[in-house]
């Protein structure tokens, strides 16, 4: 197998204080953005918000300036623009509680048909989503997450055993958290794409905690006489290089999708590389420091190492 960092002995468990500070910075962000979305701090998408996104593709160069101006003249002021240069593509987004009722979409296309008559254009996409139905569209997200934490512990606790599983969700957690807390931060609008990343982060962290979780438990069984501190540093730093190989792999291909993969892969692609660095780390100086942390009993395959 390819190493790039050949043999090593870096004792990580003796840097889970550091780890568990710069993890409840994370966690603390991921908290404060799902207050925010709860609250409307956040920026939500018309996913979750409900509104109206209308995209449209000029024939010729407009500026952004100009499209502002036009909408403010016909009473839609409130909208947010995001202009897209190389394909000269405008997307306009207006976030309210009546906006199907009022025909939002159709407003924007007369506004700029009166205002730009020689600035010919057409429709890309058009959506309309209803308060309610974003409103359902939110909880159904959180259900979503939530089940599949709980799949998590049931898979790893089966596999290995229960602390064990609940080690593993509390990263997963930690990591879903740690993406949200970091879109909230960089006020970044979260959209169903956004969770849809999120969940896809959730299965891509339990691998890589998973491939960790299964050398430390073959060391348990081998090493008996050493400390569970010492089983677990000699685990981790024996699939260091894998893990590494594998995350810079995904990194290589994620890169060049949130640079160069347009509008509509942009936000999925940015969660999953933001998701894949935290998920890494988290499975490193997270997970497995929290099997020396479970209180009571150490556990059948801890206990093992005595």
């Amino acid at each position: 197998m390819m190493e790039i960092l050949g043999k090593t002995d870096i004792d990580f468990m003796g840097k889970r204080n550091i780890a568990f500070i710069v993890s409840g910075i994370l966690a603390s962000l991921g908290l404060l953005a799902v207050i925010g979305i709860l609250v409307g701090w956040a920026n939500l998408g018309i996913d979750f918000a409900g509104g109206t996104a209308v995209q449209l593709k000029f024939d010729k160069p407009l500026l952004i300036a100009e499209a502002r101006k036009a909408l403010d003249a016909h009473g839609l002021g409130a909208a947010e623009l995001q202009e897209f240069p190389q394909d000269q593509k405008l997307l306009i987004r207006v976030k309210t509680e009546t906006t199907i009722e009022e025909g939002v979409s159709e407003n924007i296309i007369q506004a700029f048909q009166a205002e730009f008559p020689d600035h010919g254009f057409v429709v890309d996409s058009s959506t309309s989503i209803g308060p309610t139905i974003g409103k359902k569209l939110q909880e159904d997200a959180l259900i979503a997450v939530i089940l599949s934490l709980a799949g998590i512990i049931l898979y790893v606790a089966v596999r290995f055993e229960f602390r064990f599983g609940v080690a593993a969700a509390i990263a997963t957690f930690h990591d879903v958290l740690a993406v949200l807390g970091i879109y909230f931060l960089m006020n970044t609008e979260i959209t169903l794409l956004v969770v849809t990343a999120l969940l896809t982060l959730a299965g891509y962290s339990l691998t890589d905690t998973v491939i960790v979780f299964d050398r430390i438990r073959e060391n348990l069984r081998q090493r008996r006489r050493e400390t569970p501190t010492t089983i677990i540093n000699n685990g981790i730093n024996q699939v260091l290089s894998r893990t590494l190989i594998t995350t810079l792999t995904v990194v290589l291909v994620l890169v060049p999708l949130t640079v160069w993969g347009g509008e509509v892969l942009h936000d999925f692609s940015l969660a999953l590389l933001l998701g894949v660095i935290v998920g890494t780390y988290s499975s490193i100086f997270v997970a497995s420091p929290l099997l020396l942390l479970w209180p009571g009993a150490e556990g059948r395959l801890l206990s093992r190492s005595k």
